[in-house]
């Protein structure tokens, strides 16, 4: 086995093709751990990730990684990073040695030898059914974009999807007449969800809307929801939209658009959903993903219980 390899940023690129080829990663999540392979060259390099860390590819030896040097990166990761980042970046390194030894260019992976942080558990803060109600009903739907805007948080709520799910959306992906929307989510995996009859309605108001002022139908394809140029609108611009609208009604705590996709899976469990059908709802591969959920469920349970049993 040789004590180098050449060309680590060739082996770099070829293992991010792979994954966005096999395992349909997004070009997000490759920009991502690009990121975490360059600062992990880095650190086991130089000791630190200061200047340029595409240069440490470049004097980056991975045969000469063992579980020793891997714990002293960790040790780098812990004094400026949280476990929940520290675990990705180190998945990010075992996935990029599983690789090589699939290859041949390494013997074993010592990834493998370190164990993956213990996580923090973060109990999700969904908004109330009062609250998520108030933030829906405060889109003012008098214009085209306002009818767009009631329509994205409408469908997001209603299907529980992913930001980047809904950005994803074409008008071919929606069957009215079943009431069903057909979503690409993590890995490219599709699943068919059923769209509320609100935001059909909010949908179908938006579309025709758009029809009348720019003359592009549904039937034309391309994204189901557009930014003021007609292009595909962003994840980013979502979440700016929600972020005016936060402020607009007065409410007073913190959402994002995964904020809602967080209420919509506990109101579902609130009024009694079972848990594997949330689950498909959501398109986790784990039910331990959706379990989290539960835990508000259970302490909104807790606190009624408290307040109105006779002998607790």
């Amino acid at each position: 086995m040789p004590t180098t390899l050449p060309g680590v940023q060739g082996l770099v690129d070829a293992f991010l093709a792979s994954l966005a080829a096999e395992k349909g990663y997004s070009a997000h999540t490759c920009r991502a751990y690009r990121h975490d392979l360059e600062e992990f060259a880095a650190i086991v390099t130089s000791g630190d990730d200061s200047g340029d860390d595409r240069r440490y590819l470049e004097r980056f030896e991975p045969c000469r990684v063992d579980s020793l040097i891997l714990r002293g990166y960790l040790g780098a990761l812990y004094r400026r990073n949280r476990r929940v980042t520290i675990a990705r970046k180190l998945s990010a390194v075992r996935s990029f040695f599983r690789y090589l030894v699939r290859q041949g260019l390494v013997a074993h992976n010592p990834a493998e030898e370190v164990s993956t942080p213990k996580q923090e558990k973060r109990i999700p803060a969904p908004l109330t059914v009062d609250d998520m109600f108030r933030l829906l009903d405060a889109v003012q739907p008098d214009t085209r974009l306002g009818l767009r805007n009631r329509a994205i948080f409408e469908t997001l709520y209603s299907c529980g999807l992913r930001v980047s799910e809904l950005a994803g959306l074409n008008t071919g992906d929606l069957d009215p007449e079943q009431a069903l929307v057909r979503v690409r989510g993590k890995g490219n995996k599709e699943r068919q969800l059923p769209v509320g009859a609100t935001a059909l309605g909010a949908i179908t108001r938006y579309r025709d809307r758009l029809w009348r002022e720019t003359g592009i139908p549904m039937e034309s394809g391309g994204a189901l929801f557009l930014n003021k140029d007609q292009g595909r609108l962003s994840t980013r611009s979502i979440a700016r939209i929600l972020d005016r609208l936060v402020r607009a009604c007065g409410l007073l705590v913190p959402a994002s658009p995964h904020t809602i996709r967080h209420s919509f899976a506990t109101h579902m469990l609130d009024a009694g959903a079972d848990l594997r059908a949330v689950q498909e709802l959501l398109g986790h591969e784990s039910l331990s993903t959706t379990q989290k959920y539960t835990h508000v469920s259970v302490d909104r349970l807790m606190t009624a219980y408290d307040k109105a049993h006779p002998r607790k």
